[in-house]
């Protein structure tokens, strides 16, 4: 029997102290079973984060089962042979620790952040999971009505709730990003247990995860208790499924009307954008922060501010490992119609496109962009998180200590050019969320 033993505890939570921008170090090392682990050691603060990065995301699902990554985000809370059913969270917690996870189109990460004394438990618990979860009838019944509700209170309850769903459904035609992590709970309860236990069989083995330890660590103990925890999971038998297909580019406008549980108009377009690595897309983040970044962004200013025709407006710049979308939303302001909000969008769209950015504006988004990057990697659970990152997506786990250099290279014409080339206008979605009222009305 695998059994943890160690003791120890510590109450309460510490905070993390801000880190100045400096290179990130860290050891890295792969186990025979392929697992690929990263430490990062900062002995300044007793904490520790301790991450699983699962490739594996909704992309991964066929198009009759989707849902099931985001799913055992959640099952694989259920426990292990060695951990009771519903402990896995209050182990934690008890020993003065806070524990999340979320699933993407691309990936499902798991972490912890303990007091640093409480590494091995954490690497105990996370090989549990990777081992040995609870994929059973019971855990499955369960949070089967877990995401029933988090479905009702965060898309079907919730105003504008199903902008996700449907704007992904009409941005991709042929992959599968064409839905969300969230699936389809007919799909989910259409399927078998032996379905459930086969996806994770597939997907949630070592040779499809990265381990990464950051914080008050040892580096020669760590890598010592990895070995004893991890080396006895057996690789995965099959090769793991990634989706080999190219979006074909929009040649037309696809254009549609929500009716929802809302009192004001939205309007919402979506642009087709490339690989997560193209090197294009720092220049489109960058973009994206100078349309929509906040109150000081030029559509805020102009719509919401000047013009008054919006009460917000904020984009969703979801960058995917093969090939992103980027969403912009308005929710147009009292007796304002959908369509002169559209209108006025579009304007500064084509005026980025035609005049580009000034160099004030210019200098302001990189102190931006540069003060987002510090940030990003001014905590353990930052750090670990951007580690696994920039090896599983990027391939280089030293693409942390390069995004600085990267955007410092990107010049005002590279946002000019890159607004021209992907805000298409006649090859975008556009949606107009209205109220159901109007649906009788029409």
């Amino acid at each position: 029997m695998r059994k943890f033993t160690a003791l120890g505890l510590m109450a309460g939570m510490l905070t993390l102290p801000a880190l100045a921008q400096k290179k990130i170090e860290y050891k890295e090392f792969d186990l025979d079973n392929g697992l690929h682990v990263i430490m990062h050691q900062d002995n300044t603060t007793p904490i520790v984060v301790t991450s699983v990065l699962y490739h594996v995301g909704s992309k991964n699902e066929q198009p009759d089962r989707t849902g099931f990554a985001h799913f055992f985000e959640h099952l694989m809370f259920e426990g292990s042979p060695n951990i009771e059913r519903g402990e896995y969270m209050n182990i934690i917690q008890a020993r003065g620790g806070t524990l999340n996870a979320f699933t993407s189109s691309d990936i499902t990460y798991y972490y912890e952040l303990l007091p640093s004394n409480e590494l091995e438990l954490a690497l105990y618990m996370e090989s549990e999971r990777m081992l040995q979860s609870k994929v059973d009838q019971t855990g499955v019944d369960t949070q089967r009505e877990v995401v029933k509700e988090e479905k009702r209170q965060s898309y079907d309850n919730r105003p504008y709730g199903s902008l996700l769903i449907e704007t992904l459904k009409r941005s991709y035609s042929e992959h599968p990003y064409n839905w969300a992590p969230i699936g389809s709970l007919d799909h989910l309860n259409a399927a078998s247990i032996e379905e459930f236990q086969q996806f994770y069989k597939d997907f949630y083995v070592p040779n499809n995860a990265t381990l990464t330890i950051a914080g008050d660590i040892d580096y020669a103990q760590t890598e010592e208790w990895v070995r004893e925890y991890f080396s006895e999971i057996p690789k995965g038998t099959k090769e793991i499924y990634r989706p080999d297909v190219v979006e074909p580019k929009k040649t037309a406008e696809i254009r549609d009307v929500i009716y929802d549980n809302i009192q004001i108009p939205a309007v919402i377009q979506a642009y087709n954008l490339p690989k997560q690595t193209d090197p294009d897309s720092y220049a489109l983040s960058m973009l994206s922060t100078y349309l929509t970044g906040g109150n000081s962004s030029l559509m805020t200013k102009e719509l919401v501010d000047k013009q008054q025709i919006a009460l917000a407006i904020a984009a969703i710049p979801l960058e995917l490992e093969d090939g992103g979308v980027f969403i912009m939303y308005g929710i147009a302001n009292m007796g304002v119609e959908p369509e002169t909000l559209e209108k006025e969008i579009d304007k500064l769209i084509k005026q980025v496109q035609d005049e580009g950015i000034s160099d004030q504006d210019f200098a302001k988004l990189q102190n931006i962009i540069e003060n987002n990057l510090v940030s990003g990697n001014s905590s353990m659970a930052g750090i670990a998180q951007n580690l696994a990152e920039s090896h599983v997506i990027f391939g280089d786990t030293d693409y942390i200590n390069q995004q600085m250099e990267i955007y410092g290279k990107v010049t005002k014409a590279d946002l000019q050019r890159v607004a021209k080339k992907y805000l298409d206008l006649t090859g975008r979605v556009v949606l107009y969320y209205l109220p159901k009222s109007a649906e009788t009305t029409e």
